[in-house]
């Protein structure tokens, strides 16, 4: 049974592990990456973000955040999800917790940076609404994709 938690710090070396994971994967990992994932606490938590883990048991399983970017704007971050777990509607929960979380804080917009070659995942945000739009002011250089999710009034 999976359940969604927010993060502490006890599962830092987890929500490393998961996103180094697929960005090595991929040969996307970046010194931005690097900046996140050995300060999540810093990087998003103490900026008004959110960090979000999915736990299977003792196990964490996946991961996504939001960081804040500006007033009414957040953007969707570290969404990994582990190749044994993927399949089983982990990254929907994810996001669906996220879209809340934004929606509490009083998000105008959600947007995200990705990849290509992730489209299980450009797919997945799809579902929930985002839409492609131009790439600019991306913090990583092997982001060629910019999606936005304008929250309902």
């Amino acid at each position: 049974m999976i359940e969604i938690i927010e993060y502490s710090n006890n599962y830092a070396a987890d929500f490393k592990r998961l996103n180094l994971e697929w960005l090595d994967k991929y040969n996307l990992t970046e010194s931005r990456d690097l900046m996140v994932l050995n300060d999540p606490k810093g990087e998003i938590l103490d900026q008004g973000g959110a960090i979000y883990l999915a736990k299977n048991e003792a196990e964490i399983v996946g991961s996504a955040a939001l960081m804040k970017e500006h007033d009414g704007e957040f953007e969707l971050v570290k969404m990994a999800v582990t190749d044994s777990w993927k399949g089983k509607g982990i990254s929907k929960l994810l996001i669906e917790k996220c879209i809340s979380k934004a929606k509490e804080l009083g998000a105008k917009k959600i947007t995200l940076f990705s990849n290509h070659q992730l489209q299980a995942a450009l797919s997945l945000y799809k579902k929930f609404g985002f839409e492609h739009v131009e790439v600019t002011d991306s913090p990583f250089a092997t982001a060629d994709v910019k999606m936005e999710l304008v929250m309902e009034k």
